[in-house]
C-alpha cells in the first residue's frame, strides 16, 4: 500500500512539474497569453477542441466495430462459397450414383427389379432377389433423400449468403459514414488550432494538463485507491502492461492497432494480444468484458472511459494508465482518473 501511495504522489507529483515547467508558467504570475482570433477564451477552445476529438473518438469507435463485422460477414461468405462447392460437388456425385442405376437396369433388359424377381422359379433365389431388391430400394431412397437434402442444403447457402452479403454492405455504409464523421471532427479540431499562435498552443497544452492533473487530484481525494487490495497483476497482465509500455510516444492515428501508431482501443487489443489473449476490438467492446471494482483493479486491467464507453486505457499501477490519447497526441502515461470512468474491466478474468 505504501508503495501505491507513493506511485499515487510520484505520478501527481509528475503532473504538478508538466504544469510548472510549462511555457509562460511562473510561480507567483498569471499566464498572460492573447486571447485566440477567434472571439473565444483559450478554455473555450480547448473544451470545443476536446468535444470535436471526443466526437471523432466515438466514431472511430464505430469505424472499427463497423470494420470487425465486415471482416467477420467476408469470412461468414467465404465459408459458404466453400460449402456451395463442396454441395455442387456432392450433387454430382449423387446425380452419377443415380445414372449408374439406371444403365445397370438398361443392361438387365430394362425391366424393374420386381418385375424380374417375380419371373424367377427358383425358391433360393427369389429370397435372394427379395433381399437384395429391399437392399436396393433402400439404398435408392437413401440416395433420393441425400440428394434432396443436399439440394435443400444449396438452397439455404444461398440464402445465407444474400443475408451476409446484405450486412457487409449495412457495414461498408457505416463505415463510410463513421469515417466521414471521423475527418469532419478531425479537420475543424485542427482548423481551430492552427488559428493560433505558438504562444497560445502552449498556453493550449497548459490547460489540457491542468484539466487532467484536476480531475485526477479530484478522483483521488475521493480515496478511490485507498482500499485497494493490492492483489498481484496476472502473468498475463504483466505482459499487457510490458507492451504498453513500450508504445510509448508511439502517435495516434484513428483506426490503427500498430505497429507503429495506434488508436485508444487498437492499443489495449494489441497489448493484451501481446499476452495471449484475443479480446474485443472497440473500446465499446471491451466494456462488455468482466467488471472489476476500482479497489480490486490490477495492471493490466482496462479502464473504460466517458458514458458511451468511447476511450480505454491499460492500468498500470499507482493510479495511472497508458493510453493512446487522441490525434495529435502519442502513447503516453496518465492519471487513471483523469477522465471520467465508466468501468473497470479484466480481460484475463
Amino acid at each position: 500500500m505504501g508503495t501505491r501511495r507513493r506511485g499515487s504522489i510520484a505520478l501527481t507529483l509528475l503532473c504538478a512539474t508538466a504544469l510548472l515547467t510549462a511555457p509562460g508558467f511562473a510561480v507567483g504570475t498569471a499566464f498572460a497569453a492573447p486571447e485566440p482570433p477567434v472571439g473565444k477564451s483559450l478554455e473555450q477552445v480547448r473544451k470545443e477542441i476536446e468535444d470535436l476529438y471526443r466526437a471523432a473518438g466515438a466514431a472511430t469507435d464505430a469505424y472499427n466495430l463497423a470494420e470487425s463485422e465486415t471482416r467477420t460477414q467476408s469470412a461468414k461468405i467465404v465459408q459458404i462459397a466453400n460449402l456451395v462447392v463442396a454441395g455442387k460437388d456432392r450433387i454430382t456425385g449423387l446425380k452419377s450414383r443415380a445414372g449408374a442405376a439406371a444403365r445397370a437396369q438398361y443392361r438387365s433388359g430394362g425391366l424393374p427389379p420386381g418385375a424380374q424377381l417375380a419371373m424367377s422359379n427358383n425358391p433360393t433365389q427369389f429370397l435372394d432377389g427379395a433381399d437384395r431388391l429391399r437392399q436396393g430400394e433402400k439404398a435408392a431412397s437413401d440416395l433420393l433423400s441425400e440428394l434432396n437434402r443436399t439440394q435443400s442444403d444449396l438452397q439455404q447457402y444461398a440464402k445465407d449468403a444474400s443475408a451476409h452479403w446484405e450486412l457487409l454492405e449495412a457495414n461498408r455504409l457505416k463505415q463510410e459514414g463513421s469515417k466521414k464523421q471521423i475527418e469532419e471532427k478531425i479537420k475543424a479540431a485542427e482548423e481551430l488550432e492552427s488559428k493560433l499562435e505558438a504562444e497560445q498552443k502552449a498556453k493550449l497544452m497548459q490547460l489540457e494538463q491542468e484539466a487532467q492533473y484536476k480531475a485526477q487530484t479530484a478522483w483521488l481525494s475521493t480515496g478511490a485507491l485507498k482500499e485497494s487490495t493490492g492483489s498481484a497483476s496476472s502473468e498475463a497482465g504483466r505482459k499487457a502492461v510490458r507492451f504498453a509500455t513500450a508504445q510509448i510516444g508511439k502517435a495516434y492515428v484513428w483506426g490503427a492497432e500498430g505497429p507503429d501508431t495506434f488508436d485508444c482501443s487498437g492499443l489495449t487489443s494489441q497489448a493484451w494480444r501481446a499476452a495471449g489473449k484475443a479480446i474485443p476490438r472497440t473500446s465499446q467492446e471491451q466494456l462488455r468484458l468482466p467488471k472489476v471494482a476500482i479497489k480490486d483493479m490490477r495492471p493490466g486491467d482496462l479502464i473504460i472511459y466517458f458514458d458511451d464507453a468511447s476511450h480505454v486505457g491499460l492500468y498500470v499501477g499507482d493510479g495511472a494508465i497508458i493510453h493512446a490519447p487522441r490525434p495529435g497526441r502519442n502513447v503516453t502515461l496518465a492519471g487513471a482518473g483523469s477522465m471520467p470512468i465508466k468501468a473497470v474491466v479484466r480481460p484475463d478474468a
